[in-house]
């Protein structure tokens, strides 16, 4: 018997981005001298320069997933067109990777914009359902 593999929608792979960027963005910071992996949690290290800004890109991502996820599984789960969805959420992860570059180079209000943009996007991926064909719901 041949088992059939399940499609997984690409919405749900951009989950899994949003879920893995704000480790990956405090990652460059824990490469450079005076991070100690026995207090990863040093204020101290964290305090300043370029490892506070990729400390504030790593919260701002943990901040920012729960609402990208659950706006995702709302339009999936809710009568929004997967298509868009899947483009939205795209759009979502290029925001946030534009985000974090932003803020690894201290251009505050560059960053301050791709926010809202993101932002705009877990709206509009949450009011997909809204945008369904009448019929398709």
């Amino acid at each position: 018997m041949v088992r059939e593999v399940p499609v997984v929608p690409l919405s749900l792979w951009c989950l899994l981005a949003a879920m893995i960027l704000p480790i990956v963005a405090a990652g460059p910071a824990k490469v450079r001298p005076g991070f100690s992996n026995r207090e990863p949690r040093n204020p101290d290290f964290w305090r300043s320069g370029f490892p506070a800004r990729a400390y504030g890109a790593m919260q701002n991502g943990f901040e920012a997933f729960p609402p990208f996820a659950a706006a995702v599984l709302a339009g999936l789960t809710q009568g929004g067109d997967p298509a868009i969805v899947d483009a939205l959420a795209v759009a979502f992860v290029a925001a946030r990777v534009a985000y974090v570059v932003a803020y690894w180079t201290d251009r505050a209000t560059l960053r301050s914009m791709i926010w809202v943009v993101g932002f705009a996007l877990t709206a509009a991926i949450l009011l997909t359902p809204l945008w369904a064909p009448v019929g398709d719901i």
